[in-house]
């Protein structure tokens, strides 16, 4: 088992226990103590004092693309991210025990998971869809109202965890449906992979002509391949941005070597972590309701 200072490691998601973030944390950590959050903010801020040993946290899906919020959030604790996981998302329609696809008018779940669900809601036009705070909290709200009319859109493991029924499997519009989580840590005790072969890195550059550009011709020339990039806004200074972005490295030392080509062009830096590049899972994976507890 996977131990910090002899205990197990407590870690923070969003959500509640049955969610994709509880998934995603048991897949890389699978003796943790899950600590469920409302709120991404609170669970950082149990990470930076101490509460919570690690949190697990999604970064970016394959379809909706990146979570905004939680780059703003790394940037503003002093986190390190540690391991980062994928997990292929299967949406299911869940109902309570006895209840049946025919009754059900409602449908709760996160925004993000309805959207996805799109061409299946379109094809039951009695079910009204409802935005809730989060997939699995949406199927512990119908088991505990005992609603036979109303349903949830939420992993296989929440099915479980809840004791609810699955309707229907495999619900999503997109089976190439995936979301990368990252685990991060307090900086102080964050444990470095040997064999790191990305780096997340935060940086500024100042408003003129070029700089951007001047910033990663830098990486283009130590041949860094980089494999995303994503802009956000610098709060309280309109049209200011600060610039995330992900690169395959070979060694530490070329990890250093990037981090010292845009200090010499930037204005802010910040490295955000070194780990091991996630494998994408196939579709037959992540059926791991056998791993959830």
């Amino acid at each position: 088992m996977r131990k910090q200072e002899n205990k197990v490691m407590r870690i923070a998601i969003q959500g509640e226990p049955g969610s994709f973030s509880h998934e995603a944390a048991m897949n890389l950590v699978g003796d943790a103590v899950i600590v469920p959050f409302s709120l991404s903010a609170d669970a950082f801020a149990a990470v930076a004092n101490g509460a919570v040993d690690a949190a697990v946290i999604p970064i970016e899906n394959s379809l909706a693309g990146s979570v905004s919020e939680h780059f703003d959030l790394l940037l503003a604790h002093d986190v390190v991210i540690e391991r980062e996981t994928l997990l292929r998302i299967r949406h299911n329609l869940i109902a309570i025990s006895g209840a049946s696809i025919s009754e059900i008018d409602r449908v709760f779940s996160h925004p993000v998971a309805l959207a996805q669900c799109r061409r299946f809601l379109a094809n039951h036009p009695r079910m009204e869809a409802f935005a809730f705070y989060d997939t699995a909290g949406s199927v512990k709200q119908l088991v505990e109202l005992r609603d036979r009319h109303a349903a949830a859109i939420a992993s296989e493991a929440a099915a479980h965890f809840y004791g609810a029924q699955i309707l229907q499997s495999d619900i999503e519009d997109n089976p190439e449906n995936y979301t990368r989580f990252f685990l991060v840590r307090r900086a102080a005790n964050a444990v470095q992979d040997p064999d790191a072969n990305k780096i997340s890195l935060a940086f500024s550059v100042e408003n003129r002509p070029g700089s951007l550009v001047a910033a990663l011709t830098e990486l283009s020339a130590l041949g860094t391949n980089l494999t995303k990039i994503e802009s956000r806004p610098v709060h309280g200074k309109p049209w200011e941005y600060i610039f995330y972005i992900d690169c395959q490295i070979h060694s530490a030392e070329e990890g250093s070597l990037v981090l010292r080509a845009l200090f010499h062009r930037c204005a802010m830096v910040k490295e955000l972590g070194r780990y091991r590049e996630a494998r994408q899972p196939s579709p037959e994976e992540n059926s791991s309701t056998n791993k959830m507890p």
